[in-house]
Protein backbone atom coordinates (compact mmCIF):
# COMPACT_ATOMS: atom_id res chain seq x y z
CA UNK A 1 0.00 0.00 0.00
CA UNK A 2 1.46 3.70 -1.16
CA UNK A 3 1.73 5.93 1.74
CA UNK A 4 0.27 9.54 2.03
CA UNK A 5 3.21 12.14 2.27
CA UNK A 6 2.75 13.58 5.54
CA UNK A 7 3.11 16.97 4.50
CA UNK A 8 0.58 16.20 1.53
CA UNK A 9 -2.52 18.01 3.55
CA UNK A 10 -1.90 19.75 7.03
CA UNK A 11 -4.33 20.16 9.66
CA UNK A 12 -6.73 22.81 9.56
CA UNK A 13 -5.77 24.91 12.47
CA UNK A 14 -1.71 24.65 11.50
CA UNK A 15 -2.65 26.01 7.53
CA UNK A 16 -4.74 28.87 9.16
CA UNK A 17 -2.02 29.64 11.65
CA UNK A 18 0.81 29.73 8.72
CA UNK A 19 -1.81 31.78 6.72
CA UNK A 20 -1.88 34.30 9.89
CA UNK A 21 1.57 35.63 9.92
CA UNK A 22 1.56 39.06 8.58
CA UNK A 23 2.34 42.13 8.87
CA UNK A 24 0.77 43.57 12.79
CA UNK A 25 1.84 43.47 16.34
CA UNK A 26 2.09 39.98 18.41
CA UNK A 27 -1.15 40.58 19.70
CA UNK A 28 -2.83 41.00 16.07
CA UNK A 29 -1.23 38.29 14.98
CA UNK A 30 -2.50 36.12 18.13
CA UNK A 31 -6.06 37.47 17.43
CA UNK A 32 -5.83 36.37 13.60
CA UNK A 33 -4.91 32.89 14.57
CA UNK A 34 -7.16 32.35 17.05
CA UNK A 35 -9.56 33.66 14.03
CA UNK A 36 -8.15 31.91 10.80
CA UNK A 37 -8.29 28.78 13.06
CA UNK A 38 -11.77 29.26 14.89
CA UNK A 39 -13.24 29.04 10.74
CA UNK A 40 -11.96 25.80 10.05
CA UNK A 41 -13.19 24.19 13.19
CA UNK A 42 -16.18 25.90 14.23
CA UNK A 43 -17.48 27.06 10.94
CA UNK A 44 -16.13 24.12 9.06
CA UNK A 45 -14.85 26.15 6.22
CA UNK A 46 -13.04 24.47 3.63
CA UNK A 47 -8.64 24.90 4.06
CA UNK A 48 -8.71 26.59 0.71
CA UNK A 49 -11.02 29.63 1.87
CA UNK A 50 -9.40 30.11 5.70
CA UNK A 51 -6.27 30.37 3.33
CA UNK A 52 -7.49 32.99 1.57
CA UNK A 53 -8.62 34.81 4.12
CA UNK A 54 -5.24 34.49 5.70
CA UNK A 55 -3.70 35.97 2.77
CA UNK A 56 -6.48 38.66 2.60
CA UNK A 57 -5.26 40.14 6.32
CA UNK A 58 -2.07 39.73 5.62
CA UNK A 59 -2.26 41.71 2.16
CA UNK A 60 -4.85 44.80 4.68
CA UNK A 61 -1.89 44.79 7.49
CA UNK A 62 0.56 45.29 5.03
CA UNK A 63 -1.32 47.88 3.49
CA UNK A 64 -2.30 49.51 6.61
CA UNK A 65 1.65 49.59 7.95
CA UNK A 66 2.83 51.82 4.84
CA UNK A 67 -1.03 53.60 5.08
CA UNK A 68 -0.47 54.79 8.70
CA UNK A 69 3.07 54.72 9.36
CA UNK A 70 2.93 52.10 11.74
CA UNK A 71 2.16 48.22 12.58
CA UNK A 72 -1.53 47.49 13.12
CA UNK A 73 -2.68 46.33 16.43
CA UNK A 74 -6.07 45.32 17.50
CA UNK A 75 -6.74 49.00 18.74
CA UNK A 76 -5.41 50.76 15.58
CA UNK A 77 -8.19 48.34 13.29
CA UNK A 78 -11.15 49.06 15.78
CA UNK A 79 -10.25 52.44 15.46
CA UNK A 80 -10.12 52.87 11.81
CA UNK A 81 -12.28 55.14 9.46
CA UNK A 82 -14.15 53.92 6.40
CA UNK A 83 -11.63 55.80 4.12
CA UNK A 84 -9.22 54.01 5.37
CA UNK A 85 -11.23 50.91 4.09
CA UNK A 86 -12.34 52.30 0.88
CA UNK A 87 -8.08 53.18 0.16
CA UNK A 88 -7.66 49.70 0.98
CA UNK A 89 -10.20 48.29 -1.51
CA UNK A 90 -9.17 51.44 -3.83
CA UNK A 91 -5.42 49.92 -3.59
CA UNK A 92 -6.23 46.60 -4.48
CA UNK A 93 -8.53 47.79 -7.56
CA UNK A 94 -5.97 49.26 -9.08
CA UNK A 95 -3.46 46.37 -8.74
CA UNK A 96 -5.89 44.62 -11.04
CA UNK A 97 -8.25 42.52 -8.38
CA UNK A 98 -11.99 42.07 -9.62
CA UNK A 99 -14.83 43.29 -7.74
CA UNK A 100 -15.55 39.46 -6.65
CA UNK A 101 -12.40 39.34 -5.03
CA UNK A 102 -12.80 42.20 -3.41
CA UNK A 103 -15.81 41.02 -2.15
CA UNK A 104 -14.11 38.45 -0.44
CA UNK A 105 -11.53 40.54 1.25
CA UNK A 106 -14.26 42.74 2.42
CA UNK A 107 -16.14 39.71 3.77
CA UNK A 108 -13.17 38.39 5.55
CA UNK A 109 -12.47 41.89 6.65
CA UNK A 110 -15.55 42.07 8.58
CA UNK A 111 -15.60 38.88 9.67
CA UNK A 112 -12.20 39.50 11.56
CA UNK A 113 -13.59 42.78 12.61
CA UNK A 114 -16.54 40.91 14.71
CA UNK A 115 -14.11 38.54 16.19
CA UNK A 116 -12.10 41.08 17.58
CA UNK A 117 -15.64 43.07 19.06
CA UNK A 118 -16.09 39.15 20.63
CA UNK A 119 -12.77 39.25 22.30
CA UNK A 120 -13.60 42.71 23.36
CA UNK A 121 -11.22 44.90 21.50
CA UNK A 122 -14.01 47.52 21.17
CA UNK A 123 -16.90 48.23 18.23
CA UNK A 124 -15.03 48.00 14.42
CA UNK A 125 -18.14 49.79 13.24
CA UNK A 126 -16.24 51.50 10.16
CA UNK A 127 -16.40 47.72 8.29
CA UNK A 128 -20.10 47.63 8.20
CA UNK A 129 -20.19 51.25 7.15
CA UNK A 130 -18.59 50.42 4.07
CA UNK A 131 -19.91 49.03 0.53
CA UNK A 132 -18.82 46.48 -1.34
CA UNK A 133 -18.19 47.23 -4.93
CA UNK A 134 -20.82 46.13 -7.71
CA UNK A 135 -20.87 42.62 -9.43
CA UNK A 136 -21.58 41.86 -12.56
CA UNK A 137 -23.98 39.47 -12.88
CA UNK A 138 -22.36 37.22 -15.26
CA UNK A 139 -24.31 34.13 -16.34
CA UNK A 140 -22.66 30.55 -15.85
CA UNK A 141 -21.02 29.65 -19.56
CA UNK A 142 -21.44 26.30 -19.88
CA UNK A 143 -20.14 24.39 -22.97
CA UNK A 144 -21.68 22.64 -25.87
CA UNK A 145 -22.14 18.80 -25.29
CA UNK A 146 -20.62 17.82 -27.96
CA UNK A 147 -17.45 19.99 -26.67
CA UNK A 148 -17.71 18.19 -22.94
CA UNK A 149 -18.20 14.26 -24.62
CA UNK A 150 -14.83 15.83 -26.17
CA UNK A 151 -12.91 16.91 -23.15
CA UNK A 152 -13.69 13.79 -21.36
CA UNK A 153 -12.37 11.26 -23.83
CA UNK A 154 -8.97 10.31 -23.64
CA UNK A 155 -8.80 9.85 -27.38
CA UNK A 156 -8.93 13.79 -27.96
CA UNK A 157 -5.67 13.66 -26.34
CA UNK A 158 -4.23 10.76 -27.93
CA UNK A 159 -1.47 12.24 -29.97
CA UNK A 160 0.32 13.89 -27.13
CA UNK A 161 3.30 12.31 -25.58
CA UNK A 162 1.94 11.58 -22.36
CA UNK A 163 1.44 8.06 -20.59
CA UNK A 164 -2.01 6.84 -21.60
CA UNK A 165 -2.60 6.37 -17.60
CA UNK A 166 -2.10 9.99 -17.40
CA UNK A 167 -4.67 10.68 -20.29
CA UNK A 168 -6.98 8.25 -18.73
CA UNK A 169 -7.01 10.05 -15.55
CA UNK A 170 -7.41 13.29 -16.91
CA UNK A 171 -10.47 11.83 -18.96
CA UNK A 172 -12.15 10.33 -16.20
CA UNK A 173 -11.95 13.45 -13.68
CA UNK A 174 -13.68 15.31 -16.20
CA UNK A 175 -15.78 12.37 -17.14
CA UNK A 176 -16.95 13.69 -12.98
CA UNK A 177 -16.97 16.97 -13.27
CA UNK A 178 -19.49 16.46 -16.74
CA UNK A 179 -21.46 13.57 -15.85
CA UNK A 180 -21.90 14.08 -12.12
CA UNK A 181 -22.07 17.43 -12.03
CA UNK A 182 -18.80 17.46 -9.17
CA UNK A 183 -16.64 20.40 -8.15
CA UNK A 184 -12.85 19.64 -8.97
CA UNK A 185 -12.20 19.45 -5.58
CA UNK A 186 -14.77 17.11 -4.56
CA UNK A 187 -13.69 14.72 -7.63
CA UNK A 188 -10.14 14.92 -6.61
CA UNK A 189 -11.29 14.12 -2.72
CA UNK A 190 -12.67 10.72 -3.43
CA UNK A 191 -10.97 8.09 -1.68
CA UNK A 192 -9.86 4.46 -3.43
CA UNK A 193 -12.54 2.97 -1.32
CA UNK A 194 -15.43 4.92 -2.46
CA UNK A 195 -14.40 5.08 -6.22
CA UNK A 196 -17.89 4.56 -8.28
CA UNK A 197 -16.87 1.48 -10.11
CA UNK A 198 -18.22 -2.09 -11.29
CA UNK A 199 -22.09 -2.34 -9.98
CA UNK A 200 -21.32 0.70 -7.83
CA UNK A 201 -23.48 3.79 -9.01
CA UNK A 202 -23.30 6.70 -6.95
CA UNK A 203 -20.31 8.31 -5.17
CA UNK A 204 -20.36 10.38 -1.65
CA UNK A 205 -18.42 13.58 -1.88
CA UNK A 206 -17.54 16.10 0.25
CA UNK A 207 -18.51 19.70 -0.87
CA UNK A 208 -18.63 23.48 0.27
CA UNK A 209 -19.24 23.75 4.07
CA UNK A 210 -18.22 20.21 4.72
CA UNK A 211 -21.45 18.67 3.55
CA UNK A 212 -21.90 15.30 2.32
CA UNK A 213 -23.94 14.41 -0.51
CA UNK A 214 -24.06 10.95 -2.44
CA UNK A 215 -24.06 11.70 -5.91
CA UNK A 216 -25.17 9.08 -8.92
CA UNK A 217 -22.53 8.36 -11.65
CA UNK A 218 -23.67 6.73 -14.90
CA UNK A 219 -22.09 3.87 -16.80
CA UNK A 220 -19.62 5.59 -18.90
CA UNK A 221 -18.27 7.67 -16.30
CA UNK A 222 -17.96 4.86 -13.83
CA UNK A 223 -16.39 3.32 -16.88
CA UNK A 224 -14.00 6.02 -17.44
CA UNK A 225 -12.87 5.24 -13.69
CA UNK A 226 -12.04 1.98 -14.07
CA UNK A 227 -10.00 2.41 -17.22
CA UNK A 228 -7.90 4.42 -15.69
CA UNK A 229 -7.50 2.33 -12.44
CA UNK A 230 -6.81 -0.39 -15.10
CA UNK A 231 -3.54 1.37 -16.58
CA UNK A 232 -2.84 3.20 -13.39
CA UNK A 233 0.64 2.04 -12.37
CA UNK A 234 0.31 2.81 -8.29
CA UNK A 235 -1.11 0.41 -6.03
CA UNK A 236 -3.64 2.69 -4.54
CA UNK A 237 -4.90 1.80 -1.03
CA UNK A 238 -8.37 2.10 0.42
CA UNK A 239 -7.70 5.62 2.17
CA UNK A 240 -5.45 7.04 -0.47
CA UNK A 241 -6.98 9.52 -3.03
CA UNK A 242 -8.66 7.90 -6.29
CA UNK A 243 -7.17 10.58 -8.32
CA UNK A 244 -2.95 10.27 -7.85
CA UNK A 245 -0.22 12.80 -9.65
CA UNK A 246 2.59 11.19 -11.97
CA UNK A 247 4.92 10.28 -8.49
CA UNK A 248 1.89 8.67 -7.23
CA UNK A 249 0.99 11.83 -4.81
CA UNK A 250 -2.41 13.62 -4.75
CA UNK A 251 -3.47 14.69 -7.69
CA UNK A 252 -3.48 18.69 -7.60
CA UNK A 253 -6.27 20.30 -9.78
CA UNK A 254 -3.51 22.35 -11.72
CA UNK A 255 -2.57 19.58 -13.75
CA UNK A 256 -6.44 18.85 -14.22
CA UNK A 257 -6.16 22.92 -15.55
CA UNK A 258 -3.37 22.69 -17.65
CA UNK A 259 -5.02 19.57 -19.01
CA UNK A 260 -7.93 21.84 -20.05
CA UNK A 261 -6.23 24.65 -21.52
CA UNK A 262 -4.49 22.09 -24.00
CA UNK A 263 -8.06 20.51 -24.84
CA UNK A 264 -9.31 24.33 -25.73
CA UNK A 265 -6.42 24.95 -27.86
CA UNK A 266 -7.00 21.36 -30.21
CA UNK A 267 -11.23 21.61 -29.61
CA UNK A 268 -10.87 25.58 -30.49
CA UNK A 269 -12.83 26.36 -27.47
CA UNK A 270 -13.09 29.76 -25.60
CA UNK A 271 -11.27 30.81 -22.32
CA UNK A 272 -14.44 30.33 -20.11
CA UNK A 273 -14.55 26.12 -21.45
CA UNK A 274 -12.53 25.59 -17.64
CA UNK A 275 -12.97 22.37 -15.60
CA UNK A 276 -16.01 24.35 -13.79
CA UNK A 277 -17.72 25.04 -16.62
CA UNK A 278 -18.10 21.17 -17.33
CA UNK A 279 -20.48 21.75 -13.81
CA UNK A 280 -22.11 24.38 -15.71
CA UNK A 281 -22.94 22.16 -18.97
CA UNK A 282 -24.04 19.14 -16.73
CA UNK A 283 -26.68 21.51 -15.14
CA UNK A 284 -27.47 23.64 -18.05
CA UNK A 285 -28.07 20.33 -20.23
CA UNK A 286 -29.65 18.43 -17.39
CA UNK A 287 -32.38 21.57 -17.43
CA UNK A 288 -32.37 21.51 -21.09
CA UNK A 289 -33.87 17.93 -21.06
CA UNK A 290 -36.79 18.66 -18.68
CA UNK A 291 -34.44 17.98 -15.44
CA UNK A 292 -36.44 18.47 -12.82
CA UNK A 293 -34.70 22.12 -10.90
CA UNK A 294 -34.88 20.93 -6.93
CA UNK A 295 -33.43 17.72 -8.14
CA UNK A 296 -30.57 19.24 -10.11
CA UNK A 297 -30.51 21.61 -6.74
CA UNK A 298 -29.36 17.91 -4.93
CA UNK A 299 -26.98 16.78 -7.53
CA UNK A 300 -25.16 20.02 -7.72
CA UNK A 301 -25.42 20.54 -3.67
CA UNK A 302 -26.04 23.84 -3.63
CA UNK A 303 -27.82 25.18 -0.37
CA UNK A 304 -30.23 27.62 -1.64
CA UNK A 305 -32.48 26.81 -4.85
CA UNK A 306 -32.02 30.49 -6.09
CA UNK A 307 -28.42 29.46 -6.77
CA UNK A 308 -30.00 26.75 -9.07
CA UNK A 309 -31.91 28.82 -10.60
CA UNK A 310 -29.65 30.70 -12.34
CA UNK A 311 -29.13 27.60 -15.35
CA UNK A 312 -32.95 28.24 -15.82
CA UNK A 313 -31.07 31.98 -17.23
CA UNK A 314 -28.78 30.32 -18.69
CA UNK A 315 -31.14 28.23 -20.87
CA UNK A 316 -33.79 31.15 -21.65
CA UNK A 317 -30.70 32.85 -22.71
CA UNK A 318 -29.68 30.21 -25.32
CA UNK A 319 -33.08 30.17 -27.05
CA UNK A 320 -32.91 34.11 -27.36
CA UNK A 321 -29.81 34.07 -29.07
CA UNK A 322 -30.87 31.17 -31.09
CA UNK A 323 -33.80 32.79 -32.24
CA UNK A 324 -31.89 36.39 -32.92
CA UNK A 325 -29.81 33.85 -35.35
CA UNK A 326 -32.20 31.96 -37.32
CA UNK A 327 -35.70 33.51 -37.15
CA UNK A 328 -36.10 35.93 -39.96
CA UNK A 329 -38.77 38.11 -37.65
CA UNK A 330 -35.39 38.65 -35.37
CA UNK A 331 -33.97 41.00 -38.37
CA UNK A 332 -36.88 42.43 -39.33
Amino acid sequence: MRTQPASAERPPAERAAAAAAFPGTPELGEAARSWLASLGAERRLSPNTVEAYGRDLRQFAAFLTGHLGELPSPAVLVGLKPLDIRAFLAERRRAGVESRSLMRQLAALRGFARHLEREGHGTASAFAAVRGPKLAKGLPKPVSASAALAMADAATRAGEAREPWILARDAAVLALLYGAGLRISEALGIRRADAPVGSEDSVRVLGKGGKVRAVPVIRPVRDAIETYLALCPWRLGPDDPLFVGQKGGPLSPRIIQFAVAGLRGALGLPDSATPHALRHSFATHLLARGGELRAIQELLGHASLSTTQIYTQVDSGRLLAAYDAAHPRARA
